[in-house]
């Protein structure tokens, strides 16, 4: 059947558009002032849970922010569907700018850059005295990436019950890293929760460690009964703990106080790739003025250091300049070294 008769050259003859586009191309943006603020509470296949105001809205990355992604902590910009009903979205039409940014790459070797957290004041570094063993490398790397990305550290050190932690307070005692000791009788009754609040209050805090370790155990001691997430339990032949959390996530803290916890995947390796080494001197005030003498380029573990001569002259403790070569050692070693 012939769609329009027989005459084929009548102006009312419908033609395909071009393929192409018709419309010119512009590097103008919209300006969005009718954009919202909110904060990324978590990432999953694209789409981005947000908190609005008291409720939470599901969001996608408008196409003008390019390659440019928003992760958990980030302030954004959002329009559309705020009503955070069934089955709405939204568009995040700009991200805000970071106060500081957790990092970490897959290993040393890869060059790629991933994002984890932004925006966060503080991370605790969550390691088992035992079942699993303590894993230091992996402390140093997750130390120098809390320090690259303006973090302040914090040492949550669990089943004490089952190893003292004598030798890795003294480890780290130099760097000055504040710490919370618990048992495994101390995360059932809650004490460890509220121990380990009392480093919370007001702020936001990334947690970070291995699978098996306790990490999320304490996250849900911390946040209200709803908000609560799966936990596992360490495999008996291997030692590892097996991964429950698969995506970071912002949680309230259960207080009158304030404050975020976040809580991420379980990580085996914490690679450093992005890191420079200069940057892990800002990290030691007490040492950072003897660099001024220092070689151009200088590693800061080398004969012509100044540090040495610095710490000789009583400036600062001699276990601080071990602490922080052992910290931009950790590029060089595994995790497991």
């Amino acid at each position: 059947m012939r769609r329009y008769g027989k005459h084929t050259d009548e102006d009312d003859i419908r033609q395909r558009p071009n393929r192409k586009g018709t419309r010119p191309r512009t590097s103008i943006r919209p300006k969005h002032e009718d954009a919202v603020e909110g904060m990324v509470l978590t990432v999953d296949r694209g789409r981005l849970t947000c908190l609005v105001d008291d409720r939470t809205v599901t969001a996608m990355k408008a196409r003008e922010l390019g390659r440019k992604a928003a992760v958990v902590g980030d302030r954004v910009s959002l329009v559309g569907d705020l009503s955070g009903e069934k089955d709405t979205l939204a568009r995040i039409v700009r991200i805000g700018e970071r106060s500081s940014v957790l990092r970490r790459t897959a290993d040393d070797d890869d060059p790629y850059e991933r994002v984890v957290v932004a925006n966060a004041d503080q991370l605790a570094i969550v390691t088992a005295l035992a079942d699993p063993e303590p894993r230091p490398r992996l402390i140093d790397r997750c130390l120098v990436a809390a320090y690259d990305g303006g973090l302040s550290p914090l040492l949550v050190l669990t089943k004490s019950d089952l190893a003292s932690p004598e030798s890795l307070l003294e480890m780290y005692g130099a760097l000055g890293v504040p710490y919370v000791v618990t048992t495994r009788e101390e995360f059932v009754d809650g004490v460890a929760a509220e121990r380990v609040h009392e480093h919370l209050k007001g702020r936001t805090t990334a947690f970070v460690g291995h699978s098996g370790v306790g990490k999320t155990t304490l996250v849900n001691a911390l946040v209200p009964p709803e908000r609560r997430r799966t936990t596992g339990v360490v495999n008996a032949v291997t030692g590892r703990g097996r991964h429950t959390t698969t995506s970071a996530l912002a949680l309230p803290l259960n207080a009158k106080e304030g404050g975020w916890v976040i809580d991420t995947p379980g990580v085996r390796s914490f690679g450093l790739h992005h890191v420079d080494p200069s940057r892990v001197i800002h990290a030691f005030p007490d040492l950072e003025p003897g660099t001024e003498h220092c070689p151009r380029a200088c590693s800061h573990d080398e004969p012509d250091c100044a540090l040495d001569a610095w710490v000789a002259e009583g400036h600062a403790d001699p276990a601080r300049l071990v602490s922080l070569r052992r910290l931009l050692a950790t590029r060089e070693r595994r995790e497991g070294d």
